[in-house]
């Protein structure tokens, strides 16, 4: 027989509250969404026959090129630049600046 001690675990004690996972809290959690309007501006135009937004941009804003900003202001109601339609309600951008 050995004369080693063997361990002593009486005295050992645990304790699990649950495996459950808690849930995240998101209560302190807050998002704000800035709207597009506000960064396009308030400005609109309805198309008229015969308009194209190149036509509109030089018209409305001073540059017929400025027709790429009418179109990426409005790629929620203008699907392809070459295809407007009369009655269609558009937002314009602002104006650049004069140099």
């Amino acid at each position: 027989m050995s004369t080693e001690k063997k361990a002593d675990f009486s005295g050992v004690s645990a304790t699990v509250d649950s495996t459950e996972q808690k849930a995240a809290d998101f209560s302190g959690v807050t998002a704000s969404v800035d709207s597009t309007e506000e960064i396009v501006g308030a400005t609109t135009y309805t198309i008229e026959k015969g308009d194209t937004l190149s036509k509109i941009a030089k018209e409305q804003l001073g540059s017929a090129s400025a027709w790429k900003q009418i179109f990426e202001a409005n790629r929620d109601v203008i699907d392809d630049p070459d295809r407007i339609f009369p009655g269609q309600v558009i937002k314009l951008p602002p104006k650049a600046p004069s140099a």
